[in-house]
Formats: structure tokens, sequence, C-alpha cells
């Protein structure tokens, strides 16, 4: 049971988490808030997006611009929370790491017989 339970919910943080459907075409409600919001997937595909493209410039194609920058496709295209950097979303996961080993080990410790 614990398997399918954690593949189930596994596979709807990473629904929620922006890479299959971007993060303001979730639906707000329920899907997007908290969802959205605590799925680890999140922080870890903003810090690899933001790492490999933040800084980068592209050609700009048939658009009227010459270059386009990694920044303006994180937030335009992919839509990116650009306010903080990589090693926020980093200490994001490492604190999530923390709390949800810690909430783990609460949850055994009050079932354990």
């Amino acid at each position: 049971m614990g398997i399918i339970t954690g593949a189930g919910i596994q596979g709807i943080f990473i629904l929620v988490a922006g890479f299959f459907k971007l993060p303001n075409n979730i639906p707000k409600p329920f899907w997007r808030y908290p969802l959205h919001y605590v799925a680890f997937h999140t922080y870890a595909f903003q810090g690899l997006f933001k790492n490999e493209y933040e800084g980068l410039k592209f050609h700009g194609g048939l658009t009227q611009k010459k270059y386009i920058t990694g920044g303006e496709i994180l937030r335009d295209t992919w839509q990116t929370d650009m306010s903080y950097s990589k090693w926020v979303d980093l200490a994001i996961l490492l604190g999530m790491i923390v709390i949800y080993r810690v909430m783990f080990l609460v949850i055994i410790k009050t079932t354990e017989r």
C-alpha cells in the first residue's frame, strides 16, 4: 500500500510542478494552492531551469529583438519565478528534506506499537 500511495502522490506532484503544464495554467483552487508549492519537483525544476538558462543569450530569430536572454525565456515562456535565485530553490529543497523526514519519523513513532 505504501508504494501505491507514494507513487500516486508523486504522480500528482509531478503533474502540478510546472513541467507538464505551465504554472499559470494550473487550476488554482486546489491544484495550485497548495500542491504546486508543496511538491519538491517545483523547486527542483525551477532550480534546474535557472541553472541552465540564466545568463545566456539566444539569437532572436524572426522576432524584432536581436537577442533574447535566458531570464526572459524563463520568465515569459516557462513562467518560472525569477524573484529569487537557484540557491534559494536548493535551500528550499534541503529544508523539505529535513521537514519531510522529521514528519515521517513523528508519524512512525506515534503509530508504533
